[in-house]
């Protein structure tokens, strides 16, 4: 369905402006330009000002967190002009909606865009119904056009697709007495092409119009999709360069007419400060923003004029030099929908493109303190009571907070010591677990969310950790192999930025970060079960479908032998919190002692 704006008319006018002085910066000085009270000609109707401002709300990474996001999760930090910082209870989409709406107020003209995972590592209120509540979530946001992002792939094709154009979901059925609708927003995949046919699965760009004002939208995600994502949701799919992608549409766009061009990218940086209003530009902020939208924002046409983007869960505010040396607006608004970025783009309707000059940008905090958008609750409501049955049944019990955080986290330990007691009940002979970081999407706490008790684990908080439905994969790996997935946590393409796997309770080795690349893992402090690693023995390892398909990196994994599918990395989770702990005899928090950190 198409967005309300592109349904407005469009009408051919006539006008008669005066040209702006070159370098004006601001609207108000743009607007000085104009003759007061210009009419047009042939109709002596007042005419609409050379220069008009466009408001672009944004947010990105949402990943389904409908209910307000617990814990580090749900909180942003604030930076005080005296230099401290303070943080803010942040996030949920009944208070998203009150301050985008009141974010509009006073803008006729409003677009909302998205820079991709929407939906995917979700919580139970959405993950459990494959997403359907937070699109429906989305739709009442007044959402105009996201990108994809890689989570939206989770699935595979076919469901973003189903989610793009409504339909049952194929196993799972209707989930309510209404067909579900689809989006009625675009998802932009310009560079995610069909290997079949090489062609984009979706649209790849958008354009919004409003009264004669337009704004092209190309959405892309990051190239490296495939190495993030099981090889199972990417399947059949080719993911083309970032940068060659937008500038290819971008002349598509330009040969329409269309001059004012937005970007988004699911894929970001890191900046300077974690402070939510960090802005690179202001004095004393430091230098900016790394990663790899640094070097992207760097080489995209100049003919685009700003940049929305996401992946890596930041927060940012900042101008990247184009290739021309203009600069051009490059924001992130964290994740959760703790934060939104409003910006402010201005049109000159002469010629069709933004006034880069007078572009201004900053990120919003999603606070708790406005009133709640009663849509919202109901939407949350219904969609909790479907969820209830499953979601509040106990499934363990802790003896305090379980941290998903630090290089080696309890969360993620814990999580390898149910897959290796899952291995061994498919296989006696299995050896070791390892977990990858990313896979561990929260810790658990102690404190009780909702009426179960403290330190009771629900259903749900299990799913909240891990949302995936991967399966535990058995593998058989040389001891020489075992060893160079290890030093692939820190070589190779997780060089600048290690992945650092969380392993079983009987493996344990020395992490010297002082030292480079693969030099970083001690070979000889490798020990499973106290004993050293043997290069020529054959070990069984336990390991997520996503590893076993050489994901994040370790490319070694994917080439195991003796293949073993088990069962639902939760089930797992599950089956070893219910035999491991009790309401009398809680489980404890991992040490997080088995890998030796060297700094």
């Amino acid at each position: 369905m198409p967005a309300k704006s592109q349904q407005q008319p469009r009408r051919r006018r006539t006008y008669r402006l005066v040209a702006a002085a070159a370098g004006l910066a601001t609207v108000g000085a743009l607007a000085a330009a104009l003759p007061a009270g210009a009419h047009d000609n042939k109709h002596g109707k007042p005419l609409p000002s050379r220069y008009q401002d466009v408001q672009l709300l944004s947010f990105n990474d949402l990943h389904g967190n409908l209910e307000p996001p617990s814990g580090s999760s749900g909180r942003v930090t604030e930076l005080q002009a005296d230099g401290t910082t303070k943080t803010i209870d942040a996030g949920g989409v009944e208070y998203l909606a009150t301050h985008l709406r009141e974010a509009r107020k006073g803008n006729a003209y409003s677009v909302t865009a998205a820079g991709g995972d929407m939906v995917g590592a979700s919580p139970l209120i959405s993950g459990l119904f494959h997403d359907e509540p937070t699109i429906e979530a989305l739709n009442k946001l007044d959402l105009d056009v996201t990108s994809v992002g890689n989570h939206e792939f989770d699935e595979g094709a076919v469901e973003l697709a189903r989610l793009q154009n409504g339909g049952c979901h194929p196993t799972a059925g209707c989930y309510t007495d209404k067909k579900f609708e689809g989006a009625d927003f675009p998802y932009l995949a310009a560079n995610v092409l069909g290997e079949k046919t090489g062609k984009p699965i979706l649209k790849p760009y958008w354009v919004w119009k409003k009264k004669g004002v337009k704004i092209g939208f190309i959405g892309v995600t990051l190239e490296d999709t495939p190495g993030v994502v099981s090889a199972e949701g990417v399947k059949g799919l080719k993911f083309k360069d970032e940068v060659e992608t937008i500038n290819k549409y971008a002349r598509v766009l330009q040969k329409q007419g269309v001059k004012s061009i937005v970007a988004l990218i699911h894929e970001g940086g890191q900046p300077a400060s974690g402070s939510y209003n960090y802005n690179c530009d202001s004095p004393g902020s430091g230098d900016g923003i790394s990663g790899p939208i640094a070097d992207i924002a760097k080489n995209i046409s100049p003919s685009v004029d700003a940049l929305v983007t996401g992946h890596t869960h930041a927060a940012y505010v900042c101008t990247i030099p184009d290739p021309s040396g203009k600069p051009r607006m490059v924001t992130s608004a964290a994740s959760f929908g703790r934060l939104y970025t409003d910006t402010t783009l201005t049109y000159d309707r002469f010629t069709g493109d933004i006034v880069r000059t007078a572009v201004k940008s900053a990120n919003h905090v999603v606070t708790r303190t406005v009133p709640k958008a009663p849509d919202m609750t109901e939407l949350i409501g219904r969609w909790n009571t479907l969820a209830a049955p499953i979601g509040n049944r106990a499934i363990g019990y802790i003896s305090a907070d379980v941290p998903s955080t630090g290089t080696e986290s309890p969360m993620g330990d814990l999580i390898a010591d149910a897959q290796l007691a899952h291995g061994r009940k498919l296989d006696a002979g299995t050896d070791l677990a390892l977990m990858n970081p990313g896979g561990v999407r929260a810790g658990l706490t102690y404190a009780a969310k909702g009426t179960e008790g403290d330190g009771v684990v629900t259903y749900a908080e299990g799913f909240t950790v891990q949302p995936f439905s991967n399966t535990v994969n058995l593998q058989d790996f040389t001891g020489a192999q075992l060893i160079k997935v290890l030093q692939e946590q820190v070589s190779g393409s997780n060089a600048a930025s290690p992945k650092i796997l969380l392993p079983s309770a009987n493996l344990t080795y020395t992490l010297d970060l002082t030292k480079a690349g693969a030099d970083r893992i001690v070979v000889d402090s490798v020990r499973l079960d106290g004993t050293a690693i043997d290069p020529a023995a054959t070990y069984r390892v336990a390991t997520n479908s996503f590893l076993a398909g050489g994901g994040d990196g370790f490319t070694t994994l994917g080439q195991g032998t003796n293949d073993l599918v088990g069962g639902d990395d939760l089930a797992a989770l599950v089956d070893y919190l219910t035999a491991n702990s009790s309401a009398t005899s809680p489980i404890a928090p991992p040490a997080a002692n088995r890998i030796t950190v060297v700094r």
